[in-house]
Order: C-alpha cells, then sequence, then structure tokens
C-alpha cells in the first residue's frame, strides 16, 4: 500500500489604503462644481515586500516499546503482542507564513509665500537755496510692494501594512503501523502552549493641513537714488517650513510578546517588521501517547513499516487566506510482531518402579498403573533479543497441551482422556499428574507437548521447543518414554507338609483355605501397607508357623506359589522365569554359605541339580483342588483365549461357553511342565487373567483391560533325599579319594538349613536370552525389598539370628524329609 501526502498553499494578495483624514474642499458660493485643490496625496502604492514562506515542520517520529528510556524490547527485533506501544513525535511547536508590504505615496500642497518688501529710496530734490543756489536735497521716499510666491510641496509617505499572516498550531500527529490497534494511532498535544500572537489593522497616513499661504518675514530694499525693483526669490524654504511631515502608523503585530510590526504613529516612514522567530522543536512530552497494547489478533510479521503524519491548525487572526495543513512523517523505524512460548517438557522417569532388566537410555519409564508426572514449564530459552532471551513467557500463552499416545486417566482418575487426544492444561500451571491405566501396551512412545501462543492464527505451524522463527506460532516438542509393566506380589500359599495343614487349611484334611499366605512382606506393590502380619513373610523358615514353634518344612515337600504381573505378559509365549539357587544355614551359628544340591534320580546317584544330568521335569496342574483358583478367573482366562488364542478353524464348531467348560475342566486340570529343579518356566497354560473388569471407560476393550494383568501359579520342592555340599565341591574326586560317598559322609551339610532362593524375571515373546522385568536383580530398583519390605535378618523362637538374601522364598530343614512321615514316597 503506498500513503502521499499532498500540501498546497496559496496567496490571495489585496492592498489596504488609506486616504487623509482632513481634505480641503474649495467651494465658490454660487459654483456648484467644487474645484478640486491644486494639492493631494497619491493612492498608496505597493513597494518593499517582507515575505516569509511556510516553514517546514521537520517532523521525525519513533515507535517503541514501553517504558520511554527503558523500553522492554528492541522493536525492531520483535515485541510480544499484549505488550505496549508507545508513539512519540517531534517537530517544529508551530508554523507561519508571512508577507509584509510596504505600502508609499506622497502628498503634494500648494503653498503661497507672501513677502512685503518695504522699499525705499532717495532720488534728492533740488532745493534752491536762498541764494538761489540750488543743491540737492535728500528727498528720502519709500513704499511697500507685496509679492506673492506659489510653491508645490511634496510629503512622502510609507507605512508598513500585513498583506498575508498564517499562523499554525499543533493539531495532532498520527502514527501507522501493523502492530497497533486498527493500524494507527493518533496523539493530542499535552502540556502544548500555542503560540500568541495580536494583529491589528492600523497602518494608514495622515496627511498635515498646512496654511494656504504662510509670511514670509518683510525685506527693506533700498535702492538708492532711484526706486528699486524687487528681485525674484525662492521662498520655498518657507513653503517647506509650513508643511509638516504625514504622520503614518504600520499595522501591528505581535507575536509571543515580542514586536514584529509596530503600530506607534511616526513620521513619514513606519519603522521595517522584524521576522517571526522560528519555532523551536517541541519536548519529548507533546506529541507522546504510551500503553498502546498490541492485540492478540496480531499474528507474527516481521519489519512492519511506519508511516505517519503531523497536523497543523490555523489560527484564528489569520490574515488573508490559508488552510489546516499536514506533513508525512518519514523515517520513522519498524516494528516485528514477534510473540514468543517455549516448551522444553519433561516426564517424570520413575526409577523407583522401574523394574527392567536393560532400562532405555534417554527415556523416562512410566510405570503401568501408576501415576506420572509431566512437567510443562513456561520458562524456556528463546532467541537471544532484548526482554525474550531465558525468560517465563505465560503472559502470552493462549493454550498449553499434551498428546499422549496411549490412554491416561488424570490424577484421581475422574476424567479419562482417550489415546491421541490433545489434553488442554491450565497454562499457569507447570506440573500435572496423569495416571496410567494397567490396559496401555508396554513400549516406546513420544508424549507430545506444545505451548501455543495467544495470537496464533487457524492452522499455526509449530517449531521445536520454542518459536525462534516468527513464522510459526506453536511451540512444540516431543519427550520419548518407555511404558514399563510389573511383576509383583509374590506370596506362598500352601506347603504339602502336614505340619503346616493348620496353616492353609481350616480343619485337617480339607481342602477350604483359611486365607492365609506368606508374601515378600508387610508392604505391597508400591511400599503401602498390605495388612499382612508377622509370621507371615517370607522367608518361610523356624517360627513362621504361627502355632509351631520348631515347625520347618521338610525336604520333599512342596510348596504352592503365586505372583502377578502387569503389562503385555498376555502372549502365549511370554513366561516366569524362576532360577532357584541354594544355600546352607549353620543351625549353630546361622552361618551362610551357597551351596550345591545333589539328589538320587532312579539308578543315578548323587545328580547335581543343575548339571546336565538333571533331567527330573517339574509339573503344575492350574485348577488343581488345593490351589483354589476362582472360577470366575478361569472363566475370563477361558474366553480370552478363545477370542484371541486360536483361530477360526481351531474352534469351529465350539461355542464360547463349550470351550470355558472344556478349559475349566479339562484344559487346567491337565499337568503341565514347568522345566526342572534348576529352572521353572511358569509358562501360559498356567497363567490367568485378574484386569479390571468394572469402570472400564467406552471404547477400551474390555478383554484387553482383563488382561493386562496376569497371575501365574507355580510349585517347588527339593527332592527329598537331597544332599548339600558348599558350592563348589568336587563331589566325584571326594568321592574317589574318600573310597566311596554315603549318606553320611561328612562332606554333606546336615545341621542346618537349605534355604532355596528364587530370582524372578519375565520373558516376553519366548526371549529368554533377553528377560523383560526382574523382580530383586533389577538395575533401577529391587521390587522384593525396596517396594514389599522384605526383611534382610530376623531370629528364630530361640534367639538365632538369621541374615537373608533378597529372594529367599523357604528354609528346608537339612536333616529331615518328607520320608520321616512317610515310608514310601517318590523322590523326585
Amino acid at each position: 500500500m503506498m500513503y502521499y501526502l499532498n500540501s498546497n498553499w496559496f496567496i490571495l494578495t489585496s492592498y489596504t489604503y488609506q486616504y487623509p483624514d482632513k481634505m480641503k474642499i474649495y467651494y465658490k458660493k454660487g459654483d456648484d462644481t467644487p474645484t478640486p485643490p491644486q494639492g493631494g496625496c497619491t493612492v498608496p502604492a505597493p513597494g518593499k515586500v517582507i515575505e516569509s514562506s511556510l516553514n517546514s515542520p521537520d517532523p521525525s517520529g519513533v515507535i517503541k516499546a514501553d517504558s520511554r528510556g527503558s523500553e522492554r524490547f528492541e522493536v525492531s527485533d520483535g515485541i510480544p503482542t499484549t505488550e505496549s506501544l508507545y508513539g512519540n513525535v517531534r517537530a517544529k511547536g508551530y508554523l507561519s507564513q508571512n508577507r509584509f508590504v510596504e505600502m508609499s505615496g506622497k502628498c503634494t500642497f500648494p503653498v503661497t509665500v507672501n513677502r512685503t518688501y518695504q522699499l525705499s529710496w532717495d532720488p534728492g530734490k533740488t532745493v534752491t537755496r536762498p541764494d538761489g543756489s540750488t543743491y540737492t536735497a535728500p528727498d528720502p521716499q519709500s513704499d511697500t510692494e507685496e509679492r506673492s510666491y506659489d510653491y508645490t510641496i511634496e510629503r512622502p509617505y510609507s507605512f508598513w501594512v500585513i498583506d498575508n499572516l498564517e499562523v499554525y498550531e499543533i493539531s495532532e500527529a498520527a502514527l501507522w503501523n501493523y502492530a497497533f490497534e486498527g493500524g494507527g494511532i493518533r496523539i493530542r498535544p499535552t502540556g502544548y502552549q500555542p503560540p500568541g500572537f495580536v494583529t491589528s489593522k492600523t497602518g494608514g497616513f495622515e496627511a498635515p493641513t498646512p496654511p494656504d499661504s504662510v509670511e514670509a518675514p518683510s525685506r527693506s530694499i533700498s535702492g538708492g537714488r532711484s526706486r528699486p525693483g524687487v528681485p525674484t526669490e525662492n521662498l520655498k524654504s518657507y513653503a517647506e517650513s509650513a508643511v509638516q511631515k504625514v504622520k503614518v502608523r504600520n499595522d501591528s503585530f505581535s507575536f509571543n510578546g515580542g514586536t514584529i510590526m509596530n503600530g506607534s504613529p511616526t513620521e513619514q516612514s513606519g519603522p521595517t517588521p522584524g521576522n517571526i522567530p522560528e519555532a523551536a522543536q517541541i519536548n519529548e512530552n507533546v506529541l507522546y501517547s504510551p500503553g498502546n497494547v498490541i492485540p492478540t489478533s496480531k499474528t507474527n510479521r516481521a519489519n512492519q513499516p511506519s508511516t505517519g503524519s503531523i497536523y497543523y491548525s490555523l489560527m484564528s487572526g489569520n490574515i488573508n487566506g490559508g488552510a489546516d495543513v499536514n506533513y508525512p512523517i518519514y523515517g520513522i523505524n519498524p516494528v516485528t510482531v514477534h510473540t514468543p512460548v517455549v516448551m522444553y517438557p519433561d516426564v517424570s522417569d520413575d526409577q523407583a518402579h522401574n523394574q527392567k532388566t536393560s532400562p532405555a537410555r534417554g527415556r523416562s519409564a512410566v510405570i503401568l498403573d501408576r501415576p506420572f508426572t509431566v512437567e510443562m514449564p513456561n520458562r524456556g530459552q528463546h532467541n537471544n533479543y532484548k526482554g525474550y532471551g531465558y525468560n517465563n513467557y505465560l503472559k502470552y500463552i493462549g493454550s498449553k497441551q499434551v498428546r499422549f499416545p496411549f490412554d491416561v486417566y488424570n490424577a484421581g482418575r475422574t476424567v479419562f482422556y482417550p489415546k491421541n487426544t490433545w489434553i488442554e492444561v491450565d497454562k499457569a500451571r507447570e506440573s500435572f499428574l496423569f495416571d496410567l491405566p494397567v490396559w496401555v501396551d508396554e513400549g516406546y512412545y513420544e508424549v507430545e507437548f506444545m505451548t501455543v501462543a495467544h495470537n496464533a492464527p487457524d492452522g499455526a505451524t509449530r517449531q521445536r521447543n520454542a518459536n525462534l522463527d516468527l513464522n510459526h506460532h506453536i511451540a512444540y516438542a516431543a519427550v520419548p518414554i518407555d511404558v514399563i509393566g510389573r511383576v509383583y506380589d509374590f506370596r506362598v500359599t500352601d506347603i504339602a507338609d502336614y505340619n503346616w495343614e493348620s496353616v492353609f487349611r481350616t480343619s485337617p484334611g480339607s481342602s477350604s483355605p483359611t486365607g492365609a499366605a506368606y508374601w515378600v512382606g508387610l508392604k505391597g506393590i508400591d511400599g503401602d501397607e498390605r495388612g499382612n502380619r508377622a509370621p507371615f513373610t517370607l522367608p518361610i523358615r523356624p517360627g513362621s508357623h504361627p502355632l509351631y514353634r520348631n515347625a520347618v518344612v521338610k525336604t520333599g515337600y512342596h510348596f504352592k506359589f503365586d505372583l502377578k504381573t502387569k503389562g503385555n505378559m498376555f502372549g502365549l509365549r511370554d513366561s516366569i522365569r524362576i532360577t532357584p539357587s541354594f544355600y546352607f544355614i549353620s543351625a549353630k551359628d546361622g552361618a551362610r554359605v551357597p551351596v550345591d544340591l545333589y539328589y538320587h534320580a532312579g539308578r543315578r546317584s548323587y545328580v547335581k541339580i543343575g548339571s546336565a544330568g538333571d533331567r527330573v521335569q517339574r509339573y503344575v496342574i492350574l485348577n488343581e483342588r488345593l490351589r483354589h483358583v476362582p472360577v470366575e478367573e478361569l472363566t475370563d482366562t477361558a474366553l480370552y483365549k478363545y477370542d484371541h488364542d486360536y483361530s477360526f478353524d481351531q474352534i469351529a464348531g465350539i461355542s464360547r461357553s463349550q470351550y470355558v467348560h472344556t478349559y475349566i475342566e479339562k484344559i487346567a486340570r491337565q499337568k503341565t511342565p514347568v522345566g526342572r529343579l534348576s529352572l521353572l518356566e511358569l509358562n501360559s497354560r498356567i497363567r490367568t487373567f485378574i484386569g479390571p473388569k468394572g469402570g472400564i471407560p467406552s471404547g477400551v476393550n474390555p478383554a484387553r483391560a482383563n488382561a493386562s494383568i496376569q497371575k501365574w501359579y507355580g510349585e517347588y520342592s527339593l527332592p527329598a533325599d537331597v544332599y548339600a555340599v558348599p558350592a563348589g565341591t568336587n563331589v566325584a574326586e571326594y568321592g574317589r579319594t574318600h573310597n566311596g560317598l554315603t549318606e553320611r559322609s561328612p562332606i554333606f551339610l546336615r545341621d542346618g538349613y537349605i534355604v532355596v532362593n528364587f530370582r524372578v524375571e519375565t520373558v516376553r515373546n519366548g526371549e529368554s536370552g533377553t528377560p523383560h522385568l526382574q523382580y530383586v536383580h533389577a538395575p533401577m530398583m529391587n521390587q522384593w525389598f525396596d517396594m514389599e519390605g522384605f526383611e534382610r535378618w530376623g531370629t528364630d523362637p530361640y534367639g538365632r539370628r538369621f541374615t537373608f538374601l533378597d529372594g529367599d522364598v523357604v528354609f528346608y530343614d537339612a536333616g529331615r524329609s518328607s520320608r520321616d512321615d512317610f515310608r514310601s514316597l517318590v523322590t523326585h
């Protein structure tokens, strides 16, 4: 867009004449036609001119960030919306134009000078003496003669008149720039004193009124003997003396208290007028407009041009013309509108609950079914412009949003947000708590964040971390995270040793459970009090029996256990891997040493657990009478398997209800191989699903939610005839050098307890070489100890102190076995 200003001025000239105040009129009685005077005054005619054209106001202007003198922003770099600008214009305090004209003429006056001449002469006379002689006797003669001389006397005159006078006061200034509301501002003067001036049309002349004639002093002329003649004389000086000078007055003009044109009466010539003083520049406060807020409707734009005009009004009292004028203001600085926003977010790294075997580097751990925090600070680094840099940019935020590629709840779980929903948060806050549903898939994700500037247009684009480029109105960032499941709630639910029947059964021989279980500690999955009390904590040891102080589990008896996982452990190839290790604790002094265990397998004697010859299979029956898996749990598991684990061809002709019945009554009652004494693999056949079934938000697959928490069932025992030796002992070499081995060989440790310690790991998709989660040995945390409160030492009823290791489950009596209770028992 182009702007132009046009200024025209015209001078209309007129002349004002003033005739003599007094004129002589000659009138002869009886003559109706007056006789004009022989003298008179010419009409004043313009002569010299003193002229001053309308001068330039020399305007200048700036548009800058408030406050003047301590500007917060350099507007050429950028200024945000909602910040304010000031406009400041400097110019001359007034403008003026004048034309002074000298009016001149002359007056002529006929003046007659009369002079009386006293003539004297003495012609003598002849006188006869008495003697007859004659002589010439004096005969003085005298006479008077009047003579008149006519003269024309000129009297020039001149005076100054104001032919044109225009004085202009500042009316206002206007500044235009994109950043202003409406595109511009108008600035009225403040504390401005316009010039003061007074004019009066006093210019003119007054002719004198000389006498028609004047009398020159008489003159005596002696002629001698004859009458003298009257000479012709120049008596003009007497006429001149009789005519006064013309009285004149200039127009009167005073400006700001000073006299420019003096209108006082004077003779012949009025004083030459002076010049109107040139105006000084106004001070910085006259045309100053602070506090012009840039509206949020202004999107970011660079180097927006500025224009301006200053307006002067013609003051009253002008003479012969003039009109209001305006002038463009050049050289006003441009303005860049750039509203800054930043986004340097973070997601809490829940290391305290991260059970991954190999935690992901550079990713925050977010744990299923746990709260997590996102940080969305309003402070951060922006361009190193004045007022920008590292700063808090809250005031420029229109909205602040976060998007999760998975379902989330708010803190308190009162609001559910489906995955990929942009969630607008309170922009004034910087920390926000969310809760991760248990059904979210484990894995790598990126959480997206954006801060939208309050002047962002529809379709605004984004830039990472900060909108350093003003073409963008959104600061965007993504934080990599790792969604991780859990392994927890390991507990022993049954011991086959009959001495322990009363702990787990309501009555001898009954299958009805008491509900008792031995947990890892007194705390739950996240360290909160579980509600169980001593002695129902692991390891099961002397003193763990609530009734029999000296009861210790005998070798050969199995113990049942279960544990839970959360996450993507619902696949057919997912499993729990348990690696037993063994220790011997002396009953005398409580000393603890790692041991190797040996047992007899048919004709093979002294088979080392974990050796190539250790091939005894372990089995678990899921729906076993004394395991008490709830029917609802089995039903939910069967339904999931029906819907997800089989193809259409595999279950064609079998209804869901038929499959559920078959699963509970047949499949779940089958023996499931789970490994050997040295390694247990709890597979999908002995896994159930116990995830949430109520309160599932719309859009979430209920079956997937139910499958998100898994329960794994297992059991383990040591052979009845088991032999413990310090770890690394070469049993074969000992037998060779000691004439063989017997059950009583001193190499075997008997007076004490064999401790079964479990290393519990999760395996996903059959990838046993890279276990997914660790119960105890995760680099970041130890669920067994840190959360569930495992006690690392304890005393038995006799005051003996034992030191425990994380993963300790059961103390077996090294000197007693199930064979002591039954005469026939199959070793396994």
